[in-house]
């Protein structure tokens, strides 16, 4: 017979995880201003394996609407430039032969509203798993019940997974208002 405790365990990882993607996934939306982040995606053909461009390049902001790329190898600029018109970002790269820079354009209110909807879509997609997370829960508890746990057990954990999908709920909608917030920001 598997503990509620574990169960419950269980059940908050799966959640965090999620919570950790929606961050990572929302990271990756540009909102009007440079962020390194934009370009973690890329990867470059470097010696014969596919590496990460922050492995090959350094990557920098200098201000809040330019993303400065320069490669450790400046043979690598062709290939970086190629991975990036690639890589569907919607930025073209230009270079000096040394850096590359990606200048962001300011966003129109059509698009923030679009990018706001995208990041809804996201913490929507997020706050799916936390609740399946909790479904799944509550079902192995319930089973756990018939093999032998006590129901007053049973309805506690319940009421614990109830908590734990709440908290995490709570901290996805903080993070996609902040985001929204920072989209919206003009």
């Amino acid at each position: 017979m598997i503990e509620a405790k574990q169960i419950l365990n269980e059940a908050e990882e799966s959640m965090q995880a999620a919570v950790l993607f929606l961050d990572d996934a929302l990271a990756h939306i540009r909102a009007g201003k440079a962020s390194a982040r934009i370009l973690d995606a890329i990867r470059i053909d470097y010696y014969g394996t596919m590496s990460p461009l922050a492995n090959v390049a350094t990557i920098t902001t200098p201000d809040a609407r330019t993303i400065s790329i320069q490669p450790w190898e400046k043979k690598l600029i062709g290939e970086i430039e190629r991975a990036i018109i690639n890589s569907n970002i919607g930025l073209a790269p230009s270079n000096n032969g040394e850096v590359i820079r990606l200048i962001l354009p300011p966003l129109t209110e059509e698009r923030r509203q679009q990018l706001a909807k995208q990041c809804k879509g996201e913490a929507e997609n997020a706050k799916v798993s936390v609740r399946n997370a909790r479904r799944d829960a509550i079902e192995l508890l319930k089973k756990q019940v018939k093999e032998g746990m006590p129901e007053d057990v049973e309805k506690d954990a319940e009421a614990d997974a109830q908590k734990l999908h709440d908290k995490y709920i709570r901290q996805m909608d903080e993070i996609y208002a902040k985001k929204e917030k920072e989209i919206m920001t003009v």
